[in-house]
């Protein structure tokens, strides 16, 4: 198992991910110009988005996507994850804890001290998961998870 960020040749696999991620979410996904829009927003000379994957076996079964973003309240920067997502068949492998911990090494060097994130209420997997790795969350289910 390893963790990279990822590459112009991983798109088609990312946007399979995302599809599933999708379902998994009960949510609507059209995959139409999605990989021209990864591709410029991943990959341009200054990216919007950060994305690492997971491979096993030299297969891609999970990404993250992220940020960094501004809050007004605190008047300074955040990461916030946008996307996290782990193929069923691979859950429970620690994945997601090293994935989780990857996103808090990027925090840091970003010089962010929170990692923020939404998770549908019905994702009571997820929810744990959070809460088991030291994350709060608020009545918006938004996660905050405090990088020292």
């Amino acid at each position: 198992m390893s963790i990279r960020y990822a590459k112009k040749t991983d798109i088609s696999e990312i946007i399979k991910l995302c599809e599933l991620h999708a379902a998994f979410e009960k949510a609507a996904f059209d995959s139409k110009n999605k990989e021209k829009l990864l591709i410029k927003h991943l990959f341009n000379t200054h990216p919007t988005l950060k994305c690492l994957i997971i491979e096993e076996n030299e297969e891609i079964v999970g990404y993250a996507t992220f940020m960094k973003q501004f809050s007004t309240w605190d008047a300074d920067f955040y990461l916030y994850l946008d996307c996290l997502f782990v193929r069923e068949e691979v859950r429970r492998k620690g994945l997601g804890v090293k994935m989780m911990e990857e996103i808090k090494k990027h925090a840091k060097f970003e010089a962010c001290k929170c990692v923020q994130w939404h998770t549908p209420k019905f994702n009571t997997k997820a929810i744990s998961f959070y809460q088991k790795i030291g994350a709060t969350s608020n009545t918006k289910e938004r996660f905050f998870w405090m990088i020292e």
